[in-house]
């Protein structure tokens, strides 16, 4: 079954289209009134038309179908030469088959949709994206609780975060803080493949945890490690996480800050040169890799500054550098060797409503570094009156001030090595060697 021919539908709506000369076709300009003819693949010359009535001079009545009508029109108009007559059937015939043969609105036939392009830097983000992808986990802590009816033991999930893969041996590092108090642990890969996870070990005070799986090597795909010494405020950054516990989301920004202190979760213990960025941190990104545009990683989210607890442009990270050597020490040892001074001091707050400038000792254990070297704790004497202890101002030369700059000199010390405090007592100072010992053991 055959479509109308084009040529001659174009007449029947704009029949000044065109003009028949004796020895060519022309085209004439189109009128300004014209109004367009779109065409369906669905008119045939089968199709059955309204039937008009005409009557010629001699009064005769005639009855002729539309179709015969623009047959005729098209028959006087271009069938005078053999030339023309072939040049319109192959016209006619072309385009009736490729309208039969194209399944498309009549109104969208002739509109051509062009190809989505997209930019350099889109591109580089979405090749990041898709080959860093593999590497981020997500974690569910599940916690027992007892059923208050049938008092029978539970799992039951109390919190989420996001991993990535360290090595090909199956450890996974994440933040402490996301697996704190878990009595299992579930991780499931990119794949959505999950599998039950052991704690291999954590350091509470940098809010950083290693866990294993037994997965299949070739699942297992290691995040590429970078370095974050040399970073640059403005640079671009991508944190890839499970906020909210949407699977693999992305997010860019730039860094905001660096050498930031922010208090660990657990402990309280600052932690020192943190990464300031704006990308966008919510529940669940923590313990999500933050990256630079090469892809590499250069830091772990582990904290928003926010009152309602949603990014408002403010995430902080834990540089990969110190995230380095506390998970080679956790995967070598099972926990972090800390040298500790053994004292616990009061706040900064207290200090300087005294007048001082320094690190006031509240207590030193006996069985402790600053106790076996004789630093003097806060006491009461017989009468219930206060007497302040040791004062440390300053360690191996370098002024203490508050907590923070205790613990700074403290992370770039050693287990065993002799460290030279100088506290003030009474009215006068003193210095007193101290022999720097590791924090116990943590359950």
């Amino acid at each position: 079954m055959a479509s109308y021919s084009f040529i001659s539908a174009i007449f029947l709506s704009n029949p000044v289209l065109f003009s028949r000369s004796p020895n060519r076709l022309q085209l004439l300009p189109r009128p300004l009134n014209t109004t367009t003819f779109y065409l369906s693949k669905s008119l045939s010359l089968h199709y059955k038309t309204p039937t008009t009535t005409t009557t010629s001079l001699s009064g005769t009545t005639h009855s002729h179908s539309t179709t015969s009508k623009i047959l005729l029109f098209t028959k006087k108009l271009f069938f005078s030469s053999p030339l023309d007559s072939f040049f319109v059937f192959c016209t006619s015939v072309v385009l009736s088959f490729s309208l039969l043969l194209t399944n498309v609105d009549s109104a969208s036939a002739f509109v051509v949709t062009p190809q989505r392009k997209l930019q350099t830097d889109e591109l580089a983000t979405v090749r990041l994206f898709q080959e860093n992808t593999p590497s981020v986990v997500y974690i569910t802590n599940l916690a027992a609780r007892q059923d208050a009816f049938t008092l029978d033991v539970l799992e039951v999930p109390q919190g989420s975060g996001s991993g990535f893969v360290w090595d090909k041996d199956g450890h996974i590092v994440t933040n402490y803080h996301v697996i704190r108090g878990a009595s299992d642990l579930k991780v499931t890969l990119a794949d959505q493949s999950t599998y039950d996870a052991n704690v291999v070990g954590f350091d509470q005070d940098k809010d950083v945890a290693v866990l294993r799986i037994k997965a299949p090597k070739d699942k297992l795909r290691p995040m590429p490690i970078g370095v974050s010494a040399d970073l640059l405020v403005g640079q671009k950054v991508y944190a890839i996480g499970n906020p909210f516990g949407l699977d693999h989301t992305l997010t860019t920004g730039v860094i905001s800050g660096l050498r930031r202190e922010i208090s660990s979760a657990a402990t309280g213990r600052p932690i020192q040169d943190v990464i300031q960025t704006d990308a966008a941190i919510n529940p669940g990104n923590s313990g999500g890799p933050l990256l630079d545009s090469s892809g590499s990683l250069i830091g772990i989210n582990t904290a928003i500054y926010s009152p309602s607890g949603a990014s408002t442009g403010v995430g902080f990270s834990i540089p990969v550098d110190t995230v380095n050597g506390i998970v080679d020490q956790i995967v070598k040892f099972g926990k972090v060797t800390r040298p500790i001074l053994g004292i616990k001091f009061a706040p900064d707050q207290s200090v300087e409503q005294l007048g001082v400038s320094g690190v006031l000792v509240l207590d030193a254990p006996a069985n402790g570094p600053a106790g076996k070297a004789g630093l003097l704790p806060t006491k009461r004497d017989a009468y219930g009156r206060l007497i302040l202890g040791d004062i440390i101002t300053s360690m191996n030369g370098k002024k203490v001030t508050n907590g923070s700059d205790l613990y700074r000199i403290l992370d770039q010390c050693k287990v065993g090595d002799k460290v030279t405090v100088e506290v003030l007592r009474g009215d006068h100072k003193e210095k007193i060697p101290v022999t720097l010992e590791p924090k116990a053991d943590e359950s």
